[in-house]
Formats: C-alpha cells, structure tokens, sequence
C-alpha cells in the first residue's frame, strides 16, 4: 500500500518552539507544571508529563510542581500573567509569536476606536486569552454566521476583525461581508497562522489527486486546526479522524492502494511516522 504525505503537514513553527522549550527546561533538571496542554495534542501531553511537566488547570496547581507555570502556545491574558507573579511561580512562557502579535493588533485597535470582531471559538484557549481582561462592549466573538446577523451591531462604526490563528479564513468570509453590511469602517487584520494555511493549502493538493483512495488526518481531539484539515478532506475523500497510530481503521484501509496523510500543526512527527509505518505494512 502506498503511502503519500501532504507537502506540508504537523508541528508548525511555534508549536515546535514550545515542544523546545519544555524539553530545554526538563534536559537542565528543571520541573513544574504546564497551564493546560501546552499544545492540542494528547501525545505531547503524555511526553511532558514523563519529563516533569504535567497538564494543570489552574494556577495555584502549580505550587504542587516546583513552584513552575508553563504558558502555553496558546497564550494567557494578562491577568494570568500577573497571577503567576502574585503566587511568586516561577514562568516558561511558550507563547506561539503569532498570538503575541494578535495581543498586541487587539490592544491597538483597541486605542484607536475600534470594535473588535473575533472570528473564533468562544471556549478556545486562544480566544480566551484575547478577550479574558477585555472590557465588555468593546469585542463580540462570532463562530456561526447566525451569531452575526444577530448581535446588535448599533453605534458600532469601526470593526477589526480579527481571525483565531487555526482557522480556515475562506469558511468565514460570508462572516465578513455580513459585518461589512451591518457597520462602517471595517478592518482586518491578518491574524491567520501561516503553517496552518500551508497544511490545508497542501492537503487540497492531496485530495485532488484522482489516484489517491482515502485521507488519514492524524491529530489531538482538542485541535481546531486537526479538526479543520478532517473536515476539508471530507469533501473530497474518505476520511479518517485519528489521534495515534492506536487508533487506524486498519480493515477500513485494507484493499486500497494510495492512502494520502496530513496532521494537524501540533501533532509530533513520532505519531506520523507510527501511522505511516503501519499503512505501509497493510
């Protein structure tokens, strides 16, 4: 059974520079705790864990671990940060350079007028660490085009809208034009990871190939960028969801020929290459 992978596909830039980090901190003998995953992927989180850095959901967890917070990829809101300095935690922050940029994009708009419209998922870790410390009235967060037409978009003259980094920007356009219809100024900024554009923009490669038999997306169940590539693929191929090379539909595949593989930007290349070995074998 052949096997062919997406040009672009797994750990973007700044997932791989958290990976890094926490390795980095763990190689000098250093432990504590990561605030959430430190990226949306389920073996990543088990690897940490085995070097001293496991999932806690909260601050004061952290006390328990060395006195150390991991900050995520994702980012935290300020007052996180703040948090962390009150309880005297010791911090590695991971944050991806994207999401910096953003934090710095809403704070701007912010001083200069403008509504912020966040396309996104409201319980996002992302978007909550944009929106946390934010005054209400002065965002809106819009995942369905329905959420859209309905808010109360009176007095609201100048929008920036702003996109969650994993999304796909071509799934929310008619968001978009709904805003523009419904207020004045509007602008927006360009918030869309690149490494994620990259893998889906490579996966449409992938499915067009008429000699290709069925799609295997490998990712963690918490990631919206896995889920997006699944759901592309969908549209084109038989596709299958998987986390790990545990989870491969073994019987599903057996009498195809070419199976084609992408991963979401925080899957690890351990678990592509697991997936790859075992199709391979079929």
């Amino acid at each position: 059974m052949e096997v062919v992978l997406a040009e672009k596909y797994g750990f973007c830039a700044g997932v791989r520079v958290a990976d890094k980090l926490v390795r980095r901190a763990a190689g000098q003998g250093l432990t504590g705790a990561i605030l959430g995953q430190v990226v949306h992927n389920e073996s990543v989180e088990s690897e940490m864990a085995r070097l001293g850095f496991p999932t806690v959901d909260t601050l004061e967890d952290a006390r328990a671990h060395e006195g150390r917070i991991v900050f995520s990829a994702h980012g935290v809101a300020p007052s996180v940060r703040e948090g962390a300095r009150a309880l005297g935690l010791a911090t590695i922050d991971t944050t991806c350079k994207f999401v910096t940029d953003i934090h710095k994009e809403i704070a701007r708009s912010l001083a200069d007028g403008f509504f912020i419209a966040i396309l996104g998922q409201r319980d996002h870790r992302e978007v909550v660490g944009y929106t946390k410390d934010l005054q209400p009235g002065t965002f809106g967060i819009f995942y369905r085009l329905e959420e859209v037409a309905a808010f109360d978009w009176t007095g609201i003259t100048r929008v920036k809208i702003v996109f969650q980094t994993t999304i796909n920007a071509e799934t929310f356009a008619p968001h978009v034009e709904e805003i523009r219809s419904r207020t004045g100024e509007v602008r927006i900024a360009d918030t869309i990871c690149y490494a994620t554009k990259e893998n889906q923009d490579a996966l449409k490669v992938l499915c067009a190939d008429p000699t290709i038999d069925a799609i295997v997306v490998i990712g963690g169940k918490a990631s919206k960028n896995t889920k997006e590539l699944a759901r592309i693929a969908e549209q084109w191929k038989p596709t299958y969801l998987i986390g790990t090379v545990a989870e491969l539909p073994v019987e599903s595949l057996r009498g195809l020929s070419k199976i084609g593989i992408s991963a979401g930007a925080s899957t690890p290349d351990y678990d592509v290459e697991a997936v790859v070995k075992r199709i391979e074998a079929l």
